[in-house]
């Protein structure tokens, strides 16, 4: 049986300027991320070492980073440039992603609108 270990990171919140409209893009909002990553967890169960498992916090910033950076049209592409970054940490199988958009242009109550993603990194 495979390992299935998990590292979850939710309500990750930043602001981005992310949207087809030209009114998202000028006057922005924030976006809430979650993020699932699969990986081997048990050399870091081991040596109780950081340098053996993903480093959330830095994970989290270089979300942030993606998130605030260059303006995507949909929020398919933004978890997409999310999950491929995801990817290229050595330890990382799996990523599942979800962006939260609270605030999209949608002229009905509504509590929120997210799009959620799964990639796996190819055979290695």
């Amino acid at each position: 049986m495979g390992v299935a270990d998990e590292i979850t990171l939710t309500g990750l919140r930043v602001f981005g300027r992310h949207g087809v409209y030209d009114e998202e893009r000028r006057v922005g909002q924030d976006f809430v991320v979650d993020v699932t990553l699969h990986l081997d967890t048990r050399r870091a169960a081991a040596t109780d070492d950081v340098a053996d498992t993903v480093h959330y916090g830095e994970m989290a910033e270089q979300i942030g980073a993606i998130v605030a950076g260059e303006p995507v049209n949909l929020l398919e592409t933004l978890a997409a440039r999310i999950a491929e970054h995801l990817l290229t940490i050595e330890l990382v199988d799996r990523a599942r992603v979800t962006v939260h958009k609270p605030h999209a242009p949608i002229p009905l109550s509504f509590a929120d609108v997210a799009v959620t993603i799964e990639r796996a990194r190819e055979s290695r």
